[in-house]
C-alpha cells in the first residue's frame, strides 16, 4: 500500500483480517467447486494464548478443501461439531468413504450422527495412518502462516483469522 502512497498501520490492516475473514470465507463457499465424496479428515494443533487448540481439516481425495473448526477441545463433541458443519457445506458431495487417523473419538462421532440421521448409514469410515497424507500435507499451509504471526492471541481472533486464511487457500485451490 505504501507503493501507492499510502500509509496504514499495521494494527489497521490486523483489523481488517478480523472483519473481513470471516465475510470472505461465507462469500465464497458458494462458488467453491464441488468435491468428491472421498473426504480425509485430521486435526492439526495451534497454539493459542499458550495454549494448544485443535485444527479439524477435511479435504477430499483431490487435495479440495471441504472444511475446518477451530476447537479447545479434542474429544467426540468436538468432532461431532465438526462433522455437523461439514455436512452443511454448500458445495460438499454426501461422503461415501471417510478416512481419519486413529483417533478414538472419530468413530463415536460418526457413529452419533448415524443414530441422528445427520450421517448417512452407508459411510464406511476407515481408520488408516496413512491415508490421510493430503490432509497432513495441505496443513502445512496453515501452519505455516500461523507460524509466522508469532502466535494467536484469543480463541475468537484466531477463529477469524484461521476462516481468513482458509478462505484464501480455498480460492487459490479452485
Amino acid at each position: 500500500m505504501e507503493e501507492r502512497g499510502l500509509s496504514v498501520a499495521h494494527t489497521t490492516i490486523m483489523r481488517w483480517v478480523h472483519q473481513y475473514g470471516p465475510e470472505l470465507d461465507k462469500r465464497i463457499r458458494r462458488h467453491l467447486k464441488q468435491t468428491n465424496d472421498s473426504w480425509k479428515v485430521d486435526e492439526a494443533y495451534i497454539k493459542v494464548k499458550s495454549q494448544w487448540m485443535y485444527l479439524y481439516r477435511a479435504v477430499d481425495s483431490k487435495g479440495n478443501t471441504i472444511d475446518f473448526y477451530l476447537s479447545k477441545a479434542r474429544n467426540h463433541k468436538a468432532a461431532k461439531r465438526f462433522f455437523k458443519k461439514a455436512l452443511q457445506s454448500f458445495h460438499i458431495s454426501e461422503p461415501r468413504v471417510v478416512t481419519v487417523d486413529k483417533n478414538p473419538a472419530y468413530p463415536i462421532a460418526v457413529e452419533e450422527l448415524r443414530k441422528e440421521k445427520k450421517m448417512p448409514l452407508g459411510i464406511q469410515l476407515r481408520q488408516v495412518k496413512y491415508l490421510n497424507n493430503i490432509v497432513e500435507q495441505d496443513h502445512r499451509f496453515i501452519k505455516n502462516r500461523v507460524r509466522s504471526m508469532l502466535g494467536l492471541k484469543s480463541f475468537r481472533t484466531a477463529t477469524s483469522i484461521i476462516s481468513g486464511i482458509e478462505a484464501m487457500h480455498m480460492v487459490k485451490k479452485g
